[in-house]
């Protein structure tokens, strides 16, 4: 019977701290009602056959005249100008090799998004288009553990007047977050990493199950809407109430599916019904 009792004892203790792992944030609701009854369109209003490719100015244009929100991913480039662009490296945007943060700003100037006449924007140019007439979500691309990106970010950020959160994969994002600059709604994003076969590792399954939670503190969860299952994820929106944000939605029958599960919606590929 002693050996039951430890058994049963151990049980409650790992039940325990896991519930504390995965809390998040707690009571910033009042926080999150601006960005309600948006759709939030994924790298602006895009299409990259057309002139307005993804993480442009002409997409997030159309998306401002629709009346989407926007989720945009930000990083720097070698002489720390922040840039809108999604990936680390250049092959698929603009047809180049190598890494953003291996090019200079006016490097950059010189290629174009997927062969159209747009260019890879810099931060505040994204912000002068949207000028607060949408809510924003902004993705903080951080590759490894320069912190950097979040300091020269959060300056701009702070001088612009709309509204907008933050998010990242990297889980530094959010903690540099708690601790210099609060009151920013932050948001982990998180996916089912270890599902697909090809992501292994510790670091991996910490981040799909949300048990870094403790150091992050998230106000929101951002996750792959394919695995809306995660139980983690459900325990965080349904237990501690967090707001649940689903990426990325490029169907009507998928947003109709995560409506569900999730709370808002990040989208591409198609124009939701409003």
């Amino acid at each position: 019977m002693t050996a039951l009792y430890v058994i049963l004892i151990v049980a409650v203790v790992l039940v325990v701290l896991y519930f504390l792992a995965i809390r998040p944030r707690l009571g910033r609701r009042k926080e999150w009602a601006p960005f309600k009854g948006f759709y939030y369109a994924h790298r602006g209003l895009h299409d990259n056959e057309s002139p307005a490719p993804e993480n442009s100015l002409a997409a997030f244009r159309k998306a401002v005249k629709s009346g989407y929100g926007m989720e945009l991913d930000v990083q720097l480039t070698k002489d720390k100008v922040p840039v809108v662009l999604h990936d680390f490296t250049l092959e698929r945007a603009c047809g180049k090799p190598g890494k953003v943060c291996e090019y200079t700003y006016e490097e950059l100037r010189e290629f174009s998004l997927f062969n159209s006449e747009e260019k890879i924007p810099r931060l505040e140019e994204v912000l002068k288009v949207v000028n607060g007439k949408v809510p924003l979500i902004v993705e903080i691309k951080l590759e490894w553990m320069d912190l950097t990106v979040c300091t020269i970010v959060d300056r701009i950020l702070r001088e612009y007047k709309g509204l907008y959160c933050v998010e990242s994969f990297n889980p530094m994002v959010l903690v540099w977050y708690r601790r210099y600059h609060n009151d920013v709604l932050r948001g982990q994003l998180a996916d089912g990493f270890l599902k697909g076969g090809e992501l292994k590792g510790l670091m991996y399954f910490l981040l799909q199950n949300l048990l870094l939670n403790w150091m992050t503190r998230p106000d929101f969860i951002a996750y792959n809407h394919k695995y809306a299952d995660n139980v983690s994820r459900r325990l965080c929106r349904n237990l501690y109430k967090n707001m649940a944000v689903a990426w990325t939605i490029k169907s009507q029958k998928e947003l109709e599916d995560a409506k569900k599960e999730f709370d808002l919606f990040i989208f591409d590929s198609f124009i939701p019904k409003k």
